[in-house]
């Protein structure tokens, strides 16, 4: 990890053309190789990788446009959550402004936090057809991973069963039972996702369900559950 004022090969204008303000530009930025984060716009999680971190601000390599929202949150792999400020987007990143100054080695610790080092997981409401011993029963995603998910099944599985759950938006899903607390059910994929897999398959799912909260009226409730 490189202590720096700008990324290599960046000037203090961003690569995308928008100036992220003086405010991300005068504190001494740590520029990173990956840091997987999910900026949580209100309610909704999309996946991002920080690219540089301040202790006023982030800059995110996104792989989906950043919803208008009234609140911003970056949750890091440890589960540690920061309030941002959503400054500027353009292209594939964006730049995120810390209301206070915060402990930059902490954040960039993965070894501290709730989770230390774990694969972060994207909360999504996801439907799919679960086979299990000759019968195909409905399922609920609760929580999606590059490894994993959190479902749930009115179907008892068994510890290490392998399963196959079909959704319409994913390839054919082979996983086995790692936790069981019926309903909910933790799986292990056979086959892992690429991080950017798993953020195009969760951010349209993502948006489709702010749009309906608002038809409604309504906020997302937390979810909860993990795989």
């Amino acid at each position: 990890m490189a202590h720096e004022q700008q990324l290599p090969g960046e000037t203090s204008q961003d690569q995308s053309g928008a100036s992220p303000g003086p405010e991300l530009r005068s504190a001494p930025r740590y520029a990173l190789l990956i840091r997987t984060a999910k900026i949580i716009a209100d309610g909704r999680e999309f996946l991002g990788i920080i690219r540089d971190a301040s202790t006023t601000g982030l800059k995110v390599r996104l792989f989906s446009v950043l919803p208008q929202a009234r609140e911003f949150a970056v949750e890091l792999v440890t589960g540690d959550r920061y309030p941002v400020e959503l400054v500027w987007q353009a292209d594939d990143y964006a730049g995120l402004r810390f209301p206070q100054a915060i402990d930059v080695e902490r954040l960039l610790d993965e070894s501290r936090g709730t989770y230390p080092k774990r694969q972060i997981r994207v909360q999504i409401a996801m439907g799919g057809v679960l086979h299990s011993g000759g019968e195909a029963v409905p399922v609920v995603f609760r929580n999606l991973s590059q490894q994993g998910a959190c479902v749930e099944s009115e179907k008892w599985l068994l510890m290490n069963e392998l399963v196959r759950i079909e959704t319409g938006v994913t390839p054919p899903l082979y996983a086995k039972v790692r936790w069981r607390s019926h309903p909910r059910y933790g799986l292990i994929f056979e086959h892992t996702f690429r991080l950017e897999e798993l953020a195009r398959i969760s951010a349209p799912l993502q948006f489709a369900q702010a749009l309906e909260d608002h038809a409604h009226g309504s906020e997302r409730p937390p979810a909860v559950g993990e795989a």
